[in-house]
């Protein structure tokens, strides 16, 4: 889906229907994992916040009236997908410049942000939820469990040596 805008790309994942959850505010969620046995091959974990909020149009006191979307309506507010991939498959991993667990931000083909390790599917709610949908007044993130279960580290030494995203362990 190379050269759509964002509204376009948005549109064609709910028409495919190609996302495992959807938020009230419309933002989707992907996640796709395979193995090979019981180890972990590769993983693609995607947020598309919603690029237009209809339903605000059509019901503006059901996110008026609730503190969690009190962001989300806000102008200011740009919508952008963000995807964490894992991948082991032989010649897709080069250090630095592709790392094995990496953040894209936006659609941007060479942002790749080195992560420890691949998420398993709480890190990647609790990382939405709590950065996307956390109000200091209303902390209902508070109520997750403290920690999930967590992959073995994938990062190498000189990614670690850059800026990165750390997985708990």
């Amino acid at each position: 889906m190379r050269n759509l805008s964002y509204e376009e790309i948005y549109q064609h994942l709910i028409k495919e229907r190609a996302y495992n959850l959807k938020i009230l505010d419309g933002a989707l969620m992907q996640m796709m994992y395979v193995f090979s046995g019981r180890t972990l091959q590769r993983h693609r974990l995607a947020f598309f916040s919603a690029p237009h909020l209809d339903e605000f149009q059509n019901n503006p006191d059901i996110y008026l009236n609730d503190e969690i979307y009190a962001d989300v309506v806000a102008r200011n507010i740009v919508p952008f997908p963000l995807r964490f991939d894992y991948d082991v498959r032989d010649g897709r991993h080069q250090e630095l410049i592709h790392p094995k667990a990496h953040l894209t931000l936006g659609q941007y083909e060479n942002c790749r942000i080195p992560v420890t390790a691949p998420l398993t599917p709480f890190w990647f709610l609790d990382f939405v939820l709590r950065n996307f949908y956390y109000r200091a007044r209303a902390p209902h993130v508070d109520g997750l469990p403290a920690q999930g279960d967590s992959f073995e580290e994938s990062i190498s030494p000189a990614e670690r040596r850059v800026i990165h995203i750390a997985v708990p362990a």
